[in-house]
């Protein structure tokens, strides 16, 4: 899908060849006459006889109108503009259109327009038309080829805007196509190879290493979560080379769990398909590497993947297992369906490797922090102020929100243990907490975060699907470090 912005006025945007017409209408604009043209015109009188109601996503349908030339029209109130009004109402507008599978959409800001409404915009246009195909006999595939813009005003920084949005969108969707994809259709070895399409060009590098030079990398929490599996773990680094070999980079970690049975501490049946989204923060690294691609920002990123089946079979690991991982550290396995930590802890001692100036793992990792938060905010997990405060703002800037989590240190108090230095699992009690400290344990020589997606990387019941999130916010994040110099990496 294509987007464009032009400045062209309302009254010149009704006479262009387009399938459908959008036109975002803030409440304030009702106010006043400065439109004018006939659709104003309609508009204001679809107002004064309350047709149209003055609150965000209150839509107007208009067919065959003689003075405009897109058969279709949807007017819809955004309110004040705001992005959160605008995401909603392009949504209104989508689903008043969608069934007239326009190729050719047209959008008109009325208004004052900045960065961020017109990011917010095509967001939701793009997510809004989004359609999955790969496992369908007969797919519906996304009839939206190209999207025109229109303000009475257009700004560089508007066109930087959408520009960059385009590119973003081509990374969610990427993400939303691997995680959508059942577990037979998305194994590690298909991830990896999914990796390496990406690495194409000069400033991509992919590696991919199996279980034999896991092995001898000493990555024995990572083994032992995939020893109960028949598909082969995968190992997944690639490397996006946009800066100067001297600029330490930022490492993204993604948890690539193909499929989460829990292995010996069994998940119940019920919705057990969905845990084919437990590679969900893989696939965001997928699809920021995908945005990368796009944009070609001046940043170093290695992303990693450890990528893996959670299984019960008669080689899995077992409560009270101890294994040790890749910084020597030993592990009480407590809980096998606890395993996300396990491979994403060798993950981040790999990392180490890398002199990174930040580290940030994304994982679909408990049930805790869904309870807390919802679908609506990921859990950011941090010690660190500074960066805490860039993933916040990135998150607030992109709509891909999150919301910091404590980190004080007696909430790993639960995971001790007499036979390990550490159990995988502490009790119920701030579960999401306790496995973030869990991994915190591994990351003592760099700046970390942790996100916990569980909540926001996809929707259940009729929505049921990959959300793409936080590829948007970890985008936004890594583009506002490709204008800043990077601050000194702590040592250990």
């Amino acid at each position: 899908m294509n987007f464009e912005i032009q400045k062209r006025a309302l009254s010149r945007v009704i006479h262009d060849d387009l399938d459908a017409l959008i036109v975002l209408w803030p409440s304030q604009t009702a106010l006043t006459a400065s439109e004018k043209d006939p659709l104003s015109d309609l508009v204001r009188q679809a107002i004064r006889t309350g047709d149209l109601e003055l609150k965000t996503g209150a839509v107007l349908v208009m067919y065959g109108q003689t003075s405009i030339k897109a058969r279709h029209v949807a007017v819809v109130c955004s309110q004040d503009n705001t992005p959160v009004q605008i995401r909603s109402a392009m949504g209104a507008a989508w689903n008043a259109l969608k069934a007239r599978k326009a190729k050719n959409l047209g959008v008109y800001m009325a208004g004052e327009w900045n960065a961020s409404c017109v990011d917010a915009a095509a967001s939701a246009l793009a997510e809004a038309s989004y359609s999955y195909t790969t496992t369908l006999s007969k797919p519906q595939h996304r009839t939206l080829k190209q999207v025109k813009f229109s303000a009475a005003e257009v700004t560089s920084e508007l066109r930087t805007a959408l520009a960059q949005t385009q590119a973003l969108n081509a990374g969610v969707e990427l993400a939303k196509e691997w995680a959508n994809r059942p577990a037979n259709h998305a194994t590690p070895t298909m991830l990896a190879q999914a990796a390496k399409a990406l690495a194409k060009g000069p400033s991509f590098k992919c590696e991919v290493l199996g279980p034999k030079e896991v092995a001898k990398l000493g990555m024995g929490a990572f083994m032992a979560v995939a020893q109960g599996a028949a598909e082969p773990l995968r190992f997944i680094v690639m490397r996006y080379n946009g800066a100067a070999s001297t600029q330490p980079p930022v490492v993204l970690v993604g948890k690539g769990i193909t499929f989460d049975t829990g292995g010996i501490s069994m998940k119940p049946a019920a919705e057990m398909d969905e845990m084919k989204y437990d590679m969900s923060g893989a696939a965001s690294v997928l699809g920021v590497f995908k945005a990368l691609g796009e944009l070609k920002p001046t940043i170093n990123v290695v992303g990693l993947i450890p990528a893996t089946e959670n299984m019960p079979d008669g080689l899995a690991i077992k409560p009270g297992d101890v294994v040790t991982s890749m910084s020597g550290q030993t592990i009480e396995i407590l809980n096998t369906d606890a395993e996300g930590r396990l491979v994403l802890c060798d993950a981040l001692t790999y990392a180490e490797r890398f002199k990174p100036q930040a580290v940030i793992d994304i994982a679909t990792l408990t049930g805790a922090c869904v309870i807390a938060l919802g679908g609506v905010r990921s859990g950011l997990f941090t010690s660190d102020d500074e960066l805490a405060l860039q993933l916040q703002q990135s998150g607030d800037l992109s709509g891909d929100l999150c919301w910091r989590m404590p980190m004080d240190d007696q909430y790993a108090e639960g995971l001790k243990t007499r036979f390990a230095d550490v159990a995988n699992v502490a009790g119920r009690a701030a579960g999401s907490v306790t496995a973030a400290k869990f991994l915190q344990r591994f990351t003592s020589k760099y700046p970390w975060a942790h996100l916990d997606i569980a909540g926001t990387a996809w929707k259940s019941g009729a929505a049921k699907g990959a959300t793409g999130r936080p590829v948007a916010l970890l985008m936004h994040y890594l583009l506002a470090k490709a204008k800043a110099p990077a601050r000194a990496v702590r040592r250990a």
